[in-house]
């Protein structure tokens, strides 16, 4: 028998309680859930399990347990919990990418103290197994590269605006209406959400530190219907795309807005949809795709931490705590990009920009104050340079770059 205390009945938590129901018969270890916190009673009152939920988090901690599950999301008070929990010689269970990528250094450290196990498979991509491929499958690799759409609800609304040709207003408006935005999404379409990912991932497939916050992140906020006109003449969609790239001893990072050809499989991953390509150096290029997000996907990843520890498969989690990896905003790699430069003198930035790129091409000069050009070079460092270098000039009034990859 396996005793079991749940904080959070929310979409994943419901999930989870609906999965070890319908798999009690499968299971030679009976699972107990001896308690479930939630902040109103009441609302879960024609829930199963309605005995044993609390709005009190000293009534879980009091009651015997040997695994505390945490789907509340939010870093506090999960936080407080999570580490209370691991220092009571508890094994974790968390679905919550906020808490493991501020706190995973400190909780992973706390964890291994006790002699118990954090496992946090849901707290990236949703259903898609991908912590368990990195942390075990993929042992015998050295990753390279990380290319991957992780968040459903920027990928719903760049959906939504390319397919639909809604605006990105309307495009929000109906991620709202189906729950696959909140009603404050900016972390979501901040980026935010991506990079906290993608520092998850990247801390495991690097085996160094990453902290989200030094990761390179622009957001979906100022794409608009012409991105997809200029984006649609060269083939291709608007994505965010979340990538991580070994340059030597250097990490390059970024979480952006960029341009994927039509025909390429990051363009086939569509609405809430999540999706990972990994490169490695033994098994060549590996592609996860599922839902990222929702009650039984999520639910089935967090069902499945359950059964490990369980069965008494574990693993030994250490790359929060190894060295700090040297991440860079800018790969040394070919960088054909659209810019569109805000200007009094469309003339000039044209001149300019011919100067320092041997390949441009004018894509629209109709628009009042902007012109589009398609450029060509090396590395997008020297595009961000050039940006830089009539930042000051008084014609210049503000750029947007979209970049192919």
């Amino acid at each position: 028998m396996t005793k079991v205390a749940i904080m959070g009945y929310g979409v994943v938590g419901s999930g989870l309680i609906e999965l070890i129901d319908k798999n009690r018969e499968k299971n030679d270890n009976e699972v107990v859930i001896t308690s479930i916190l939630v902040r109103n009673k009441e609302k879960h009152k024609n829930c199963s399990h309605y005995e044993v939920i609390t709005t009190d988090s000293e009534e879980l901690f009091s009651k015997e347990s040997d695994i505390v599950i945490e789907v509340m999301g939010g870093i506090h008070p999960a936080y407080e919990y999570v580490k209370r929990a691991l220092t009571l010689k508890k094994h974790v269970i968390t679905a919550n990418k906020d808490l493991i990528a501020t706190f995973g250094q400190e909780l992973f450290n706390i964890a291994k103290e006790n002699s118990v196990s954090l496992k946090f498979e849901a707290a990236v991509a949703g259903g898609i197994p991908i912590i368990k491929a990195l942390t075990e499958s993929l042992c015998g690799n050295k990753v390279n590269a990380i290319k991957a759409i992780l968040n459903g609800t920027t990928n719903f609304i760049l959906t939504k605006m390319g397919s639909e040709k809604l605006s990105y207003d309307e495009a929000l408006k109906e991620a709202q209406k189906l729950g696959f935005a909140e009603a404050n999404p900016e972390a979501d379409v901040e980026g935010y959400d991506a990079a906290r990912k993608l520092a998850i991932l990247s801390s495991l497939a690097f085996d160094k530190s990453f902290k989200w916050e030094d990761i390179n992140i622009n957001g979906i906020t100022e794409i608009d219907s012409n991105d997809f006109k200029y984006a649609k003449k060269f083939n291709c969609k608007i994505k965010l795309v979340a990538e991580a790239v070994k340059c030597r001893n250097k990490i390059y990072t970024s979480v952006k807005p960029v341009l994927v050809d039509e025909d390429s499989i990051l363009a086939k991953i569509d609405n809430e949809v999540n999706g990972v390509i990994l490169n490695g150096d033994e098994i060549g290029e590996l592609i996860f795709i599922g839902k990222g997000a929702g009650k039984l996907p999520t639910g089935s990843s967090v069902y499945s931490d359950l059964n490990d520890i369980i069965n008494c498969r574990f693993s030994d989690i250490g790359s929060f705590n190894k060295e700090k990896a040297e991440m860079i905003n800018y790969a040394h790699k070919t960088c054909n990009s659209i810019l569109r430069i805000r200007t009094s003198d469309k003339d000039e930035v044209v001149s300019r920009c011919r100067d320092i790129f041997n390949n441009i091409k004018i894509i629209d000069k109709s628009l009042k104050d902007e012109v589009v050009l398609y450029i060509e070079c090396t590395s997008e460092a020297y595009v961000q340079k050039f940006i830089e270098t009539i930042k000051d000039e008084i014609y210049y009034k503000g750029c947007k770059k979209l970049i192919f990859i």
